[in-house]
């Protein structure tokens, strides 16, 4: 058995097993690679680092979508269809496919992504640990997940993201399935609450430059960062 993150490309391996704890083998596993799976390993290619939070212009507004979305949503960019997290800053492209099922495509329409979509990739936004009070208690969250939350200000829909520290605003909704809203009812988020923004801490710095590898798993072409590739073993 070796590392994903050694195979050459233009090499067909079956996954053997996935060190690291559950939120890794469930990242891997919504990507559709978990134990027993065959991979294509089709490229590895050197890129800088696509961290954190992804920061997008869909039609007038700007929105922050987790990091985690980026590769499920496919993009056409001058003629090629690519994940929307291999992107760089300014590229523009075109949703043309969504994988994920019914579900995700309902709560991608919630930020106006749906196939046809016109998107412009402004950046990664750098994954802060946010500082809230709800309801007299203070809770931190990461970027990613607090971009599910709405709220309304000045009568406008924003993601709590783009509150100001000591700026307080009603939630309007959550995006997600049960499952995340139950989270976040029980930190004591949910429609109608009051959310304070208390500070954002400084992020831990972020290397600039990694590998990429480039895969496919039945039809479908995935891109896995090389810490993660690190983690699945394959023969």
């Amino acid at each position: 058995m070796k590392s994903l993150k050694d195979v050459e490309p233009e090499t067909m391996v079956v996954v053997k097993d996935i060190t690291g704890g559950l939120d890794v083998k469930q990242h891997l596993e919504e990507l559709g690679v978990k134990e027993g799976v065959e991979l294509n390993v089709v490229a590895t290619e050197p890129v800088h680092v696509h961290w954190g939070p992804i920061s997008l212009a869909v039609g007038d507004r700007e929105m922050i979508t987790a990091r985690g979305w980026g590769d499920k949503i496919y993009v056409e960019k001058g003629g090629a269809m690519l994940p929307l997290l291999r992107l760089e800053e300014g590229d523009k492209g075109t949703v043309k496919s969504i994988e994920g099922g019914k579900d995700f495509e309902g709560f991608l329409s919630e930020y106006g992504i749906m196939e046809g979509s016109e998107l412009t990739f402004l950046r990664h936004v750098p994954d802060r640990t946010m500082v809230f009070t709800i309801e007299g208690a203070e809770i931190k969250m990461g970027e990613g997940q607090a971009s599910k939350v709405f709220v309304t200000r000045e009568g406008k829909t924003i993601q709590i993201n783009y509150l100001k520290e000591g700026e307080k605003a009603a939630v309007e909704k959550i995006v997600g399935g049960t499952h995340i809203k139950e989270k976040f009812e029980q930190l004591g988020i949910k429609e109608g609450a009051e959310i304070i923004l208390l500070r954002k801490e400084t992020p831990a710095p972020t290397p600039k430059r990694g590998t990429y590898i480039l895969a496919k798993v039945g039809e479908q072409l995935i891109t896995i960062g090389h810490g993660l590739a690190e983690k699945v073993l394959v023969e």
